[in-house]
């Protein structure tokens, strides 16, 4: 299992969950991806995009400045 970190601060909408999802499809089952998004559409989006591709949603942090979300790839 690999531990991918993705740093998406300063994107705008849509760019981090697209970024999210081609980064998600090139894991292997059981890998973890840890996306950190500063924009503030990045709470509805990342999630959503997680549970359409069948994803699990581990981890969400968030504080003023930025939402940090652990994925484990199924």
């Amino acid at each position: 299992m690999a531990r991918i970190h993705l740093n998406l601060s300063g994107l705008k909408c849509p760019l981090p969950v697209l970024k999210a999802r081609k980064a998600l499809r090139a894991l292997t089952a059981g890998d973890e991806l840890e996306v950190i998004a500063t924009d503030p559409m990045s709470a509805i989006d990342i999630p959503n995009m997680v549970r359409e591709e069948g994803d699990e949603l581990v981890e969400r942090i968030q504080n003023e400045r930025q939402l940090t979300f652990v994925i484990i790839k199924r």
